[in-house]
């Protein structure tokens, strides 16, 4: 089987799990692949009566379970979905012109149209025809709306989603869409297009998800686009560590927090270094005596995002490549999922020709190139949130203590609808500082506290206007004047022209913030604890053309302490992005096909600065047989992640028991923890005696034997780091029969390819800025969101073996009729 291939007997388990757990009396076993027989057993199975019971869904109302009978139907059930159900003539209403669209070999779709309104038309038909369940069940968690689609236990997930705001943001990004007139129809147009398609559907047609839950879609709007931001920048900025730093601030006392969590250590490599004095300076504000509010007991603490979430990207000038063209490559750093975050499309009327991935729900590409340039995104990493503790006046929640008086709370009534049971009604309360997440109602005991959160996510966001300015950009004074409508999330958008430009601007609506604000939770009543306003977009950091021929980020420091402005995060990246630097320093004659090898270089530098020293401290101790191999099998290795060696699984087995050792001591059942990272404790290790940080701990030597003889006891005789990691590509519902799992990968999170379990480089692209330019493209899945298409996962072997899809930027006239696996033609009706 192709590694890239779903199991079709783990597929169809998946399926009969429903009739073995809710069908007692039927019992299969031995089963076959044959679709065929199947279909006649359960059609010979399914009676009359049977079926009557499982199509009336009353009968088994409150279970979560859907009309099985339907479900089922061999003619109309899941069966149907085992293939790609194409429309055979597709309306899309509203059309003023004719519209082209060709599907090549591998489902990407190119799409031709004369004019902005109905290439996004189009474009919205497309992608819910391939991807609808997915762009629906994202916008669905965004807004907390999961419990309608599984049930009660959603429950909680769906009331921090909302108590954080979510749905706050995409109002008010919702209202900024409205006042843009050309945006405004970009995204009514995608959204008729996507309902064109959701009206053409029958139960038959209907992606298999919407009948395996027993649901139907709903109408899209540009609202769901709106929650599709929010669900990025939650992924990208969602991460934070106040409370739990305040709790180790007080715990451990200044000094020694400092020294646990230091805001950079020697050796960092930011995006944007200082070049000489910077040529502006920032405004002076006073910094206040106490920065942090003291610690509040929270029961629960809401999910976070992944704090892996980033990527990396660079581009080099001609002057380093064999061609005298700039390169610029890409790779996106997110949940490994089917269906993949991204999907690829070129899309064309006049003035208007774009090649690349975008997301599943908004208009346009994200990521990719046109005519004349090309551009990326890293995560750029900032402290985007704050939390403020709030004192209500009593336990009626209906004031709030600020500045010396009593300020009026807004109660926001939520309905919570629940699949098989009655709605939920939560209360979520209103300060000026934004939602309270936390409070009597949700993970508080005392009913006199709360914990508000503001989020520069609250807030409206044109990033949607950046990119598709983006698409439209002829040069670098392109680039410039739409930069500042990238808001949030917060990115590190590189930049390379034909003209030979390249650049790198670190975006976003960044705090301006007091040395230390935010850092921990912040008073609510206090008004020198607020924000105060942002940073002047003309004074974010930025590179053109830098004299070294190369640009880069990977989500590190943005800028070294010379920068005029203070800023923290608890998590930015140390060893990616010098890995990155290194390489592209030494290169030189530089090639696309290098730039492809790069993306799959499992190089470490955490490996390269930590593994002889552990190796030297205990070279002296007695070891058994199995010691010896696994101590010569790290003394050889050199210091790369490939998938057929077992050094790199050796040395993440003992480096994660060092770790636990060495920080064992900070672990609480009654509050929450932070860890140093793995950077900091690298360095603090090299640095300073091992009771300086960890208290109570024998000798350093007697603490990396201690953790090598216990690496030596698990590590399995029968995994290389390959198998040890498992990587998976796992489907949204979480099912691991519509996943992909145990795939034989090199890589590690410290590398530049960055693969971990569930978790890597979602998208690589490089791109050669040529006249025309030309593109390698890959991700790991495929266009279909249908477990049952050939184009489910038929990318995978391509992103698995380091191989990409070649493309360029085609007309309608052009296209090659052999490269056209189907044509869509579609005309104005009158």
């Amino acid at each position: 089987m192709a590694s890239g291939s779903i199991d079709d007997k783990k597929f169809l388990t998946y399926y009969f799990s429903y009739l073995q757990k809710y069908l007692h009396n039927l019992e299969f076993e031995n089963l076959g692949t044959s679709m065929k027989w199947i279909k006649f057993l359960l059609a010979a199975l399914i009676t009359g009566a049977l079926a009557y019971f499982l199509t009336n869904p009353q009968n088994i109302k409150g279970t979560g379970i859907p009309p099985l009978g339907y479900l089922l139907d061999p003619l109309q059930g899941f069966w149907e979905n085992q293939r790609d159900l194409l429309p055979t003539d597709p309306q899309i209403p509203g059309l003023k012109g004719e519209v082209t669209i060709h599907f090549d070999s591998m489902m990407i779709p190119h799409i031709y149209a004369e004019n902005m309104e109905d290439l996004f038309r189009a474009q919205g038909y497309v992608v819910a025809m391939l991807r609808l369940w997915q762009m629906e069940f994202q916008t669905h968690a965004a807004a907390g709306r999961i419990s309608e689609i599984i049930g009660a236990d959603a429950l909680d997930f769906d009331r921090g989603q909302r108590r954080k705001g979510m749905v706050l943001g995409a109002e008010a990004t919702l209202g900024l869409f409205k006042k843009d007139p050309e945006l405004w129809k970009a995204l009514e147009a995608y959204s008729e297009g996507v309902n064109a398609y959701i009206s053409s559907l029958t139960y038959a047609t209907l992606p298999f998800e919407y009948k395996l839950l027993g649901y139907h879609p709903e109408p899209w709007t540009s609202f769901k686009t709106a929650l599709l931001l929010q669900y990025m920048s939650d992924n990208l900025t969602g991460f934070d560590q106040d409370i739990e730093y305040t709790w180790m601030l007080k715990k451990l006392g200044k000094e020694k927090f400092d020294l646990l969590f230091p805001e950079r250590i020697p050796g960092i490599d930011p995006t944007v270094p200082s070049d000489g004095p910077w040529d502006f300076e920032a405004e002076e504000i006073p910094i206040p005596e106490d920065i942090a509010a003291d610690p509040m007991v929270i029961t629960k603490l809401l999910e976070k995002s992944n704090p892996k979430n980033g990527s990396n990207n660079w581009a080099v000038s001609g002057t380093k490549t064999a061609s005298g063209k700039p390169i610029l490559a890409n790779d996106t750093h997110l949940g490994l999922n089917l269906p993949s975050l991204w999907i690829m499309m070129e899309l064309q009327y006049p003035g208007y020709h774009v090649y690349g991935f975008t997301f599943t729900g908004s208009p346009g590409i994200v990521i990719g190139f046109n005519e004349k340039t090309a551009w990326g995104f890293t995560n750029a990493p900032r402290d985007m949130r704050d939390w403020y503790k709030i004192r209500f006046k009593d336990d009626k929640q209906d004031s709030y203590w600020y500045d010396s008086t009593w300020r009026p709370v807004t109660h926001r009534i939520d309905t919570f609808k629940i699949k098989g049971q009655e709605a939920f009604v939560d209360t979520i309360l209103i300060t000026h500082h934004g939602p309270v997440v936390y409070d009597a109602r949700f993970g508080v005991d005392n009913p006199k506290q709360g914990m508000a959160l503001r989020w520069t996510a609250h807030e409206p966001s044109r990033i949607f206007k950046a990119y598709l300015n983006f698409n439209k950009g002829k040069g670098l004074k392109d680039y410039f004047e739409a930069i500042p409508f990238w808001e949030t999330p917060p990115q590190n958008v590189v930049f390379a022209s034909t003209e030979g430009d390249l650049a790198l601007t670190v975006a976003g609506k960044f705090i301006h913030r007091w040395e230390g604000q935010g850092k921990f939770v912040l008073d609510g009543s206090r008004p020198d604890h607020e924000w105060q306003g942002y940073i002047s977009p003309e004074h974010h950091a930025r590179q053109v053309n830098p004299e070294r021929g190369f640009v880069s980020s990977a989500n590190q420091h943005s800028v070294d302490a010379e920068y005029p402005y203070w800023f923290f995060n608890s998590n930015s990246e140390y060893y990616r992005n010098r890995r990155i630097n290194r390489r592209l320093t030494q290169m030189e004659g530089i090639t696309p096909k290098d730039f492809m090898k790069l993306h799959l270089d499992n190089y470490s530098i955490q490996a390269e600065e930590a593994l002889p020293m552990l190796l030297d401290s205990i070279k002296g101790i007695t070891m058994n047989e199995k010691e010896r191999e696994v101590y010569r099998s790290l003394t050889q290795w050199d210091y790369y992640y490939e998938a057929d060696l077992k050094a790199p699984m050796y040395f993440n087995l003992w480096w994660r028991n060092i770790y636990k050792a060495v920080w064992d001591w900070l672990e609480d059942d009654d509050n929450p923890v932070a860890y140093p990272n793995t950077a900091t404790t690298v360095h603090l290790i090299k640095t300073r005696p091992l009771t300086e940080f960890s208290p109570g701990k024998a000798s350093m030597t007697q603490l990396f034997e201690s953790a090598f003889r216990e690496m030596v006891s698990e590590a399995s005789d029968d995994q290389n780091w390959g198998q040890f990691k498992g990587t998976a590509l796992t489907h949204l519902s979480r099912q691991e029969a519509l996943s992909i799992t145990n795939i034989h990968m090199g890589g590690s999170s410290n590398a530049i390819n960055a693969q971990s379990k569930g978790h890597g480089p979602s998208q690589r692209m490089v791109v050669h800025l040529t006249e025309p330019p030309e593109a390698w493209v890959v991700y790991p899945g495929g266009q279909s969101g249908n477990p049952g298409s050939p184009f489910y996962s038929n990318l995978l072997p391509m992103y698995q073996d380091g191989t990409y899809l070649n493309v360029k930027l085609k007309t309608r006239e052009n296209f090659n009729p052999e490269d056209i696996f189907l044509t869509f033609t579609l005309t104005p009706k009158p």
